[in-house]
């Protein structure tokens, strides 16, 4: 079905009705139809996993529902990234560095949208979070690597903005990060999962063995969209969007699968309920006093029980 009759007949109209002008300027290399329909084919996946991983979330107690969260996050906020991609918003003209002869790239400019860099900003550290997590990594370690994936994805933004040859140091700076990244999950994280049982091993094997393979291949999609325009942007979409379907809805589902048998506890993360907490109890976790008319207040039946209940702070 050509475009013009895919129109007619009331189908995908986000083309139309958030064109291709951003202040007042066009763009000659976009996104057709094809493109944007199939952004919204992730968009659906990223929000169908969302709903799973949270669902998922309540036959954990509360106390052991972080990696639910966290993988929850990823997908809603990818979701939201591909909601405005599908719509052809979140994008901004910049000047090809290499003129191409193929008409589906031919122009002066290309689309490149910005909202995906933002997407990754915020979930790429979230993944590297649930794999740090289930190693047990010391926080300054966990940190530091958080940090240098920051790094990765602001050079990888600044890199598609660039008109010059200059795109390809930013481009260098990622690629730095990025084998930093690898080598910290393919050997320090790796070693450090394994001293925590075979199953913490296995999961972290798994997960991070799928991600280093995947964010391997990042570059190379980069390579050939914004930074060489060589695939048309529609080819852009199916490069990106089957690398994230991978990285983020499929790695969310086998993560959450390694961890159906894994206390949060044993990775040192002990999570209190809220019956536990001290402003709750109004006094020390795991001594909980009786006090007259039902309160905590350090004094039952007249004698103190050795705590002291501080005046509070004037205002």
């Amino acid at each position: 079905m050509s475009d013009t009759l895919y129109k007619r007949a009331g189908g995908n109209q986000a083309l139309n009705i958030n064109g291709n002008t951003v202040n007042g300027k066009s763009v000659d290399i976009a996104i057709t139809t094809h493109g944007s329909d199939f952004y919204w084919a992730i968009c659906a996946v990223m929000a169908f996993a969302t709903f799973s991983f949270i669902g998922l979330s309540a036959t954990k107690p509360r106390t052991d529902r972080i990696f639910h969260y966290i993988t929850a996050s990823v997908t809603m906020v990818a979701a939201i990234a591909y909601f405005s991609m599908a719509s052809n918003l979140g994008w901004t003209p910049i000047d090809v560095q290499f003129r191409r002869g193929d008409p589906k790239v031919a122009g002066i400019n290309r689309e490149i949208f910005y909202v995906r860099y933002i997407d990754w900003f915020i979930t790429t550290p979230l993944l590297l979070m649930d794999l740090l997590l289930t190693a047990a990594t010391p926080w300054p370690t966990t940190l530091f690597v958080i940090l240098v994936d920051e790094v990765m994805i602001v050079a990888g933004l600044v890199g598609a903005l660039v008109r010059s040859s200059y795109k390809w140091g930013y481009f260098t700076f990622g690629c730095a990060a990025l084998f930093y990244i690898w080598y910290h999950l393919g050997y320090e994280s790796r070693v450090n999962a394994n001293r925590l049982g075979k199953d913490v091993g296995r999961t972290f094997l798994m997960c991070g063995s799928l991600t280093a393979f995947v964010w391997l291949l990042y570059p190379i999609a980069w390579g050939v969209c914004e930074g060489g325009n060589i695939i048309a942007p529609d080819s852009e979409a199916v490069f990106y969007g089957i690398l994230d379907f991978v990285a983020k809805p499929i790695f969310g589902a086998a993560l959450l699968w390694g961890h159906r048998n894994i206390e949060p506890a044993r990775l040192g993360l002990r999570i209190r309920e809220y019956d536990e907490d001290p402003a709750v109890l109004g006094g020390t976790v795991g001594h909980r006093e009786k006090a007259t008319n039902g309160a905590t207040n350090g004094v039952t039946n007249g004698e103190t029980t050795g705590t002291t209940t501080e005046p509070a702070a004037q205002v």
